[in-house]
């Protein structure tokens, strides 16, 4: 009897997945046969344990650890989730929710931080793209799921998280004790003029409304007279694939290609193109990258760089090119399962290799406020020789000069793009 029940549980578990997602294909009859015997399997370990196991295990209990155990096994992004966890991601992708403020995956067996979201507590205590956590208060995280990692990360705000991380650059461990808070996170951190005619968006993840955003943010820095733009999508770990073909779709001509994703069934093998209607394609381009930049960035970035639209400049990527659905079950769980692979409109595959900017260059930390101090005094002696209006004028140019400087990639990026303003006003 108990091996009929489990049975049937598991089977019902597959065919609600597939019938909310009107998928059906057919099994040859030994590859069902095939199926069916491992099924068998399954119901007799199920069988084994609520009979033999010292105390009394919960059905639901059981089949969730086993539906997290299948899911883990397939890739790093495939989860099952149960209904807390499956409300709990609905919350992010609306862009408010409780936690330290980090984008993770597994990678090479390791917990890996694939970007950290700007001004979160992970952001301010410094904890960096690629970092490495092998404990979470204390325990090690070997074996440790995703979703595991994630629900010990999370807690309530105000609350501390110890994270002890691996940085191979450096080739150290670090401690860090982060302070939990609610993460509200805005898709465009900053939109803005920089220097006369460059513009500048920082955009730090992909979410439902970043499209319309986005062409706001455009028509705002056109009105101010920008001739060139920088798109900064360092650190951004992704989002919602729509989202990045909205944006991608904002500076390609109309039927340009942005990305193809391809699977296993053939409505998994989609092809999106621009619909954009003529705007925002007279000025050049420069988008910034680096080893945080993951999934819809890599998308955006992918679409410019091959479409020859704009100069792709910075870091290689992270290589994070396969497409998750959530499939929701009857229960209120759901499974997020890796369902394609996309690729660049020049048909590369990206997932694990990243993409190369077409210019190289490396990110130089800001020197540190005794190293800038030491460096003016000379500065600074002179100007007390000088009328305190005239220090004051002073003081405020030092450190506009700085502020412009503190980002040697923006500041490569606004050279870049002064030189190619320089040649289509030659033109």
């Amino acid at each position: 009897m108990n091996k009929k029940i489990a049975v049937i549980v598991i089977l019902c578990a597959f065919a609600a997945g597939l019938t909310l997602h009107n998928v059906s294909f057919a099994e040859s009859p030994k590859k069902t046969g095939d199926l069916y015997k491992e099924l068998e399997l399954f119901s007799d370990a199920v069988s084994m344990i609520r009979s033999d196991y010292v105390e009394k295990v919960d059905s639901k209990n059981l089949i969730y650890g086993a539906l997290k155990g299948m899911l883990s096994s397939l890739d790093p992004y495939s989860q099952f989730m149960d209904p807390d966890t499956y409300n709990e991601m609905k919350v992010e992708t609306e862009g408010r929710f409780g936690g330290i403020g980090i984008e993770i995956t597994i990678r090479d067996n390791l917990l890996t931080i694939i970007a950290p979201l700007d001004d979160t507590p992970a952001d301010k205590v410094g904890l960096k793209a690629g970092d490495k956590i092998v404990k979470i208060d204390g325990e090690i995280t070997r074996d440790l799921t995703l979703i595991d990692a994630v629900k010990r990360l999370r807690g309530k705000p105000g609350t501390n998280v110890d994270v002890m991380v691996l940085r191979e650059k450096e080739k150290k461990l670090l401690d860090f004790t982060i302070t939990r808070s609610i993460i509200r996170i805005k898709s465009i951190k900053k939109s803005e003029i920089i220097e006369p005619g460059i513009g500048y968006i920082r955009l730090s993840e992909f979410q439902e409304k970043t499209g319309r955003d986005m062409e706001k943010s455009l028509v705002d820095l056109e009105g101010k007279g920008m001739k060139g733009l920088i798109l900064d999508l360092r650190n951004n770990p992704g989002g919602l694939l729509n989202a990045a073909v909205d944006v991608s779709g904002e500076f390609l001509e109309k039927g340009k290609t942005i990305v193809s994703t391809k699977g296993r069934l053939e409505n998994q093998n989609l092809l999106f193109k621009s619909k954009n209607k003529g705007k925002h394609l007279d000025y050049p381009i420069v988008v910034l990258i680096n080893g945080g930049s993951a999934s819809a960035s890599e998308i955006v970035t992918g679409a410019i760089q091959d479409n020859k639209r704009g100069i792709v400049m910075g870091t290689k990527s992270f290589g994070k090119g396969s497409v998750q659905t959530v499939m929701p079950l009857p229960d209120g769980s759901a499974l997020r399962l890796t369902t394609s692979k996309y690729f660049t409109p020049a048909g590369r595959s990206i997932h694990g290799k990243g993409i190369m900017p077409d210019i190289v260059v490396e990110y130089r930390e800001a020197p540190k406020k005794e190293e800038k101090d030491k460096g003016h005094q000379a500065d600074i002696f002179n100007e007390l020789s000088k009328k305190d209006k005239g220090v004051k004028k002073g003081k405020a140019e030092v450190k506009e000069k700085e502020k412009k400087q503190y980002d040697n990639q923006v500041q490569s990026a606004v050279d870049v793009l002064k030189g190619i303003i320089i040649i289509y006003n030659k033109n």
